[in-house]
């Protein structure tokens, strides 16, 4: 059976945005909770967008150097079904968060040059070890700011036995998506920047073409049963 790369739309913030990722296949829609980034959401904005979302789509809170008590509030508001650590947070400090909103959680590593595969597997038993919470990593490319750069890292570092647990970002487009999925073969993609027309302003037919571009490298992808 052909694997299906689940898909994420991230850094949501109008409800055209949500309709057309929705629309389009998308398995989960991100918001972002980080007051700094251009894609920040309010958390009762976002429970306005959430109450869109049809069943079995997930709407994900993406966070940077939250407290407990900062995610707290903002679960309280938007009914986020899964949280994404985005900071400096360490293994104890997600599995806290997690503990204490009973979500469960992946982590975002920022990919620098001089990583070793090694580095990814640790990073995946630390954080596994921390939380039953804890559910996968997500990659994406190291720069000074946190998430959305637009930047590729360079994919080779991903180890193959981890790599159909990942979640693969930075630097994804409809135009290196089908490569990206065919070569690292990821569980899901996460998309933000590659989908605009503007930071926080999705382009819907971007979305659909990356969708697309996906679901392409699935088609083409070997059948892992035989």
């Amino acid at each position: 059976m052909t694997h299906r790369t689940r898909i994420k739309i991230c850094g949501l913030t109008r409800p055209q945005d949500v309709r057309s990722a929705v629309e389009a296949g998308a398995d989960a829609v991100g918001f972002v909770f980080y007051p700094k980034s251009p894609r920040f959401i309010a958390a009762a904005a976002a429970g306005h967008l959430i109450a869109q979302i049809p069943p079995f789509v997930s709407a994900v809170g993406l966070f940077v150097n939250a407290t407990v008590e900062e995610v707290r509030a903002v679960v309280a508001q938007a009914p986020i079904s899964l949280l994404q650590f985005h900071g400096d947070e360490t293994p104890a400090d997600c599995a806290a968060i997690a503990s204490a909103v009973n979500r469960p959680f992946i982590r975002a590593i920022r990919v620098k040059a001089d990583m070793q595969a090694a580095d990814l597997l640790k990073y995946e038993s630390d954080y596994r070890a921390a939380s039953t919470l804890f559910i996968g990593l997500l990659l994406d490319a190291f720069v000074d700011s946190y998430g959305g750069s637009g930047k590729v890292f360079d994919w080779s570092l991903i180890p193959e036995n981890i790599a159909p647990r990942v979640v693969l970002s930075g630097g994804l487009s409809a135009q290196n998506a089908t490569d990206a999925v065919l070569r690292v073969r990821p569980y899901a993609v996460d998309i933000s920047s590659g989908v605009e027309q503007d930071k926080g302003i999705k382009d819907a037919a971007k979305i659909r073409a990356f969708i697309a571009a996906v679901r392409a490298a699935d088609a083409a992808a070997p059948d892992q049963t035989k």
